[in-house]
């Protein structure tokens, strides 16, 4: 899986050392991956969807 991400930094933290963030945000088919459990409800909805947000955040701190 390929995420596209922003960078923020380097920049002081609040310790002092220098800090980088990483944020990243996509969506993928869990089917695409073997994931196909699924359960109909009495309404006829699903119990979960296929598509599944991945959302990542990351704090790097130099040492």
């Amino acid at each position: 899986i390929s995420i596209p991400v922003s960078v923020v930094g380097p920049v002081e933290g609040m310790g002092g050392g220098m800090v980088v963030g990483i944020a990243g945000e996509t969506t993928i088919n869990r089917q695409d991956f073997g994931v196909s459990w699924s359960k109909t409800l009495d309404g006829g909805g699903l119990v979960v969807g296929d598509e599944v947000k991945l959302t990542i955040e990351i704090e790097a701190h130099a040492k």
